[in-house]
């Protein structure tokens, strides 16, 4: 990473030259945030190591460090604990050069990437002809503010929705449409156009038609065979029923849209399965030649197992017995067009921890095809929202709860909490309607990426939504606080000053500060919003400690007061990065 050395940087490069003084090697300097911040600040573990090679005592090796130590101007105190770890207490003088620096840093203190790659982000997913609903929500909020990080961590990001259009479901769609408008001109085989550009279903039609069609599917063996044959004639390009497909596409994408909007999500690629269909005949082709798609019961697949597995691993189908291309097969389509329009050296799949052999087994088939290398793909899988019941979340009549819907009460329950609190009431209603909506997103977003993404959580709109506790609110109330600050501070003529650290208050803020890099870094890596989340919760309360503890406008003395203006200021500065990182954006009032 580059830019902005950080406090542990500094003093691990402090301690490294001690170890190094001793003819050790420096890396056993790294120096990382204590395990008892009631104790010290950082600490080093490097004597210990050090003594298991030489054979000698640790406690011996950390004294003769801390010894060399004493002498920085980057440490107050430093000490020897337990068999041979070494504390270190920063200097109030480190503390205020470190917080000048991040104040004086658009990017908050922020390294980024010393080799930016290119980075294709596949996230959504949704199908065409089903509306958004709650069990969309992660894959949406995760891997938008994953697309987010990597931008600001340096890498050229690509953002693909990748929709699912071209499976089973549309034949199944396009049967359905038939029952009942058995006149159109989509399903007569001799009309060659053109055909109505107004479409003869609306989103609340294809919401009732999709269910029916696919329940008379999984029980009509007959039904199926023709959903099948109507889908390899849609996949085949049969005219009408790619003009009517068209239509199912258009009209989902206007709900899928407005959706994202209030959300405030975007993806630079609307794409879906129906694009990679055009590069699956010339791969099959390809793979055929090469002896590495076989023909199996009618079916052209791919062999993926290993004698290593320990569990079963099944072949792909890249074409089935009909002659329709599945889901295996579309997937290995995007990957040969991703590498022929931006050539990804990493490609990641934020799709449902249910998918997980799917996406193992289109990975190993890449790798065997030449195509990406399988560690160059990533699933990023996720688990459940759930209800209080522990199963994923339905709503009282047991349906799926639409993601507007959740949308609509998650702004009304903001609305009536900002009353109860008397907040927004100097504002015009469309401002308080505003600011009612951000609350709601923010308690929508942050609920959801502040779980380990791994894991299920338990969807409580009532719980999120508050202005106390780890929620999303409490951190817009922690921003719009210090912007209130700010203009009282602007009318008063008080500007930020020279940072000087004296309170243990302002110490505790300066550190957590100089912590957004283990943040951000810990984001990255492991592709877990959560601990970018957390570090922007524990900045909200570092500041709500510093504001209590040292007045800023009351305080008498000038310089001190110039001081905290300019320490508030870079936890603003701060604050709203993380937020905006995690995809929340900040009112100016409340």
């Amino acid at each position: 990473m580059t830019n902005q050395t950080d406090l542990a940087d500094q003093l691990s490069e402090a301690a490294g030259a001690a170890f190094a003084a001793l003819g050790l090697e420096s890396s056993l300097g790294a120096m990382r945030r204590s395990d008892r911040p009631d104790l010290a600040d950082f600490q080093c573990n490097g004597a210990m190591a050090a003594a298991k090679k030489l054979g000698r005592n640790p406690r011996e090796i950390a004294t003769a460090i801390v010894d060399a130590l004493k002498a920085s101007p980057l440490v107050a105190s430093t000490d020897v604990a337990g068999p041979g770890f070494i504390n270190v207490k920063v200097s109030a003088a480190a503390l205020s050069a470190r917080a000048a620096k991040i104040a004086a840093d658009p990017r908050s203190g922020a390294r980024s990437m010393e080799t930016p790659r290119r980075v294709v982000i596949d996230f959504g997913g949704w199908n065409v002809a089903k509306e958004m609903h709650i069990g969309h929500l992660r894959s949406t909020v995760i891997g938008d503010s994953l697309q987010r990080l990597f931008r600001f961590m340096g890498d050229t990001v690509t953002s693909d929705v990748h929709l699912g259009d071209w499976g089973l479901q549309m034949g199944q769609l396009i049967n359905e449409v038939k029952l009942e408008q058995p006149d159109l001109p989509y399903f007569d085989a001799v009309f060659t156009g053109p055909y109505p550009e107004t479409s003869p279903v609306t989103m609340d039609d294809l919401g009732r038609l999709y269910p029916q069609a696919s329940a008379k599917s999984k029980t009509d063996e007959t039904r199926r065979d023709e959903d099948r044959k109507a889908t390899q004639e849609l996949q085949a390009g049969r005219p009408g029923y790619r003009a009517l497909w068209h239509h199912f596409c258009n009209v989902t994408r206007v709900g899928l849209e407005r959706e994202c909007a209030s959300l405030g999500v975007n993806f630079d690629l609307w794409k879906g399965e129906s694009d990679a269909e055009p590069y699956v005949p010339e791969l099959v082709e390809d793979l055929k030649a090469r002896g590495i798609a076989e023909l199996d019961a009618g079916a052209w697949i791919i062999r993926v197992a290993r004698e290593t597995d320990k569990k079963e691993m099944p072949p792909i189908i890249l074409v089935n017995r009909d002659g329709a291309i599945g889901y295996h097969g579309s997937d290995l389509g995007t990957i040969v067009d991703r590498k022929r329009t931006i050539a990804p050296e990493l490609s990641m799949y934020v799709v449902d921890q249910r998918q997980a052999l799917h996406f193992e087994q289109v990975f190993r088939a890449s790798d065997r095809a030449g195509l990406l290398p399988e560690k160059a793909l990533e699933h990023l899988g996720f688990g459940t929202v759930n209800g209080p019941d522990g199963k994923p979340f339905k709503t009282r009549e047991g349906g799926i709860l639409k993601l507007y819907e959740l949308i609509s009460q998650a702004d009304a329950t903001a609305l009536a909490r900002m009353r109860e609190a008397e907040l927004g009431a100097d504002v015009s209603d469309d401002e308080r309607r505003d600011i009612a909506h951000k609350v709601a997103v923010a308690a929508i977003k942050f609920s959801d990426l502040s779980n380990v993404r791994t894991t299920n959580y338990i969807f409580d709109l009532d719980r999120f939504i508050s202005f106390e506790g780890k929620t999303g609110p409490y951190l817009l109330y922690a921003a719009v606080r210090i912007k209130s600050l700010a203009r009282r501070a602007e009318g008063e003529g008080v500007k930020p000053g020279p940072i000087a650290i004296e309170l243990d208050a302002e110490r505790g803020l300066v550190l957590q500060l100089d912590a957004l890099n283990d943040a951000l870094r810990g984001s990255y890596d492991k592709r877990m919003p959560h601990i970018l989340c957390d570090h922007a919760y524990s900045l909200a309360q570092a500041f709500s400690s510093f504001y209590t503890a040292a007045p800023i406008l009351v305080e008498s003395d000038p310089a001190k007061k110039a001081s905290r203006l300019a320490l508030a200021m870079a936890t603003l500065t701060q604050l709203e990065l993380a937020l905006h990182l995690i995809g929340i954006d900040t009112p100016e009032r409340m």
